[in-house]
């Protein structure tokens, strides 16, 4: 969706205005840079609601309580992950580690690979989306053009798949 000339001027006028109080209000819990990057992903919402700012009492609310929210997806994320997350972006293979570890986390990561390799093209897609990129079954929804229950069917498939080649129950 593009914005028109007016949209997009009120929306830079709403970033000049709120950004500085957002980065204070998230830099406590996120970080400088971090917050550099959730104040542009709830802009981005923002500009992506259909009526825009239009209707919105408090766009600072907004745009608080959309950071918040996307830091809180992010933690869940990182937390549903857990170690196959962790394995897959290679963060859990470290140094420190003993080689029977080592040799066991490498093996443990290509059978992963393997299982996630053998899912249908939709159905992989729609399993690292969730899975590894974090977004919501509506968010890919939107994304692949399925309704959120044939993307919750796609989820449960590959999670019913993987499973079965990773022979955990």
């Amino acid at each position: 969706m593009r914005l028109d000339e007016t949209a997009a001027n009120e929306l830079a006028d709403l970033y000049r205005e709120h950004r500085p109080g957002l980065l204070r209000l998230l830099g406590r819990r996120a970080g400088t840079d971090h917050s550099e990057d959730v104040v542009q992903q709830a802009f981005a919402r923002l500009a992506g609601r259909e009526q825009g700012a239009e209707g919105l009492q408090s766009p600072f609310a907004y745009l608080a309580r959309t950071s918040f929210n996307i830091l809180s997806d992010e933690s869940q994320n990182v937390a549903r992950c857990g170690e196959v997350g962790r394995l897959i972006e290679g963060e859990a293979i470290e140094p420190s580690m003993d080689g029977v570890a080592l040799v066991e986390a490498r093996d443990q990561l290509r059978r992963i690979e393997v299982a996630v390799g053998k899912l249908k093209p939709i159905t992989r897609q729609i399993f690292l989306a969730r899975r590894l990129d974090g977004y919501s079954y509506k968010e890919i929804a939107d994304q692949t053009g399925l309704s959120i229950r044939a993307v919750e069917k796609q989820m449960s498939r590959a999670i019913k798949q993987l499973a079965r080649h990773l022979g955990t129950p």
